[in-house]
């Protein structure tokens, strides 16, 4: 039997959440598996990529792209109550 559109659509997030899940798991246990068969390299990968992520201007990306973000917002706003009185006037009519 085919199912309809909204029972597809209803079950979408569901399936992307449990394939999103599967991945996870999936890296989790290669990762566990890497680790238990070099344990020195990995050691020595985790602390370089500590190390380089320790100097990374974390913050201050972070703070640009919040920056970025209230900007935007304002015109995304406008535009959005735009597009909702554009609707309401074709619904009139």
């Amino acid at each position: 039997m085919k199912q309809s559109s909204a029972e597809v659509a209803a079950e979408l997030p569901e399936r992307g959440a449990q394939w999103v899940k599967d991945q996870i798991e999936a890296v989790l246990t290669e990762t566990e598996s890497y680790v238990q068969k070099k344990p020195a390299e990995s050691l020595l990968c985790a602390f370089a990529a500590g190390y380089i992520l320790n100097r990374l201007p974390l913050g201050k990306v972070l703070g640009g792209l919040f920056r970025l973000l209230v900007f935007a917002l304002k015109p995304a706003i406008l535009i959005y109550g735009a597009a909702k009185l554009y609707q309401a006037g074709q619904e009139e009519n």
